[in-house]
């Protein structure tokens, strides 16, 4: 098996940018608590082919509620390789839990970005069930996989990243 990337904290300053957009009532201290109990993605076996992305904080999802998370997470990997993420799928099968884009696509150089390729994930219960979802802090919620990818032989793309969602096509 090849070993192709690395899981890196985003900065405390680019995580607390991150929080605070959406979650302003945080105080300084709660936020560096959020921080530092985060885990960096880890696969629960040795035929595991998806790393779980662990919730910061607890989430309570009534059906038809969204939330955007800030995960702390950048992914450092080999070029020609991309992280594609996809919610747990117990939480999928049980709530239609999903992430709000179907797939995130997170390519090599997302890492390099100004905002250190902070991996945001914006999901919804779409349970037609009435069911609410609830993640307990550390809870597994979304998984990321690992894939090469190829690219077209006149493929002449040159274009730097700085950014995330639709940065590329601005």
């Amino acid at each position: 098996m090849r070993r192709i990337a690395k899981f890196h904290k985003v900065s405390i300053e680019q995580f607390a940018e991150g929080f605070k957009e959406h979650f302003p009532t945080y105080s300084e201290a709660e936020i560096m608590a959020v921080y530092d109990a985060v885990k960096l993605p880890a696969r629960a076996t040795s035929g595991s082919a998806g790393y779980d992305f662990f919730a910061p904080f607890s989430i309570t999802l009534k059906p038809g509620e969204t939330i955007k998370i800030p995960t702390c997470i950048r992914a450092e990997m080999e070029e020609d390789w991309v992280l594609k993420l996809y919610p747990r799928s117990g939480l999928g099968f049980k709530y239609r839990l999903q992430l709000n884009n179907t797939v995130g696509i997170i390519d090599s150089d997302y890492f390099y970005s100004d905002n250190e390729g902070h991996i945001f994930a914006k999901i919804t219960n779409d349970s037609n069930e009435g069911k609410t979802v609830e993640i307990e802090q550390g809870t597994g919620f979304m998984q990321g996989i690992f894939l090469e990818y190829g690219i077209t032989v006149d493929d002449d793309a040159t274009g730097i990243r700085n950014g995330g969602f639709g940065s590329t096509t601005k």
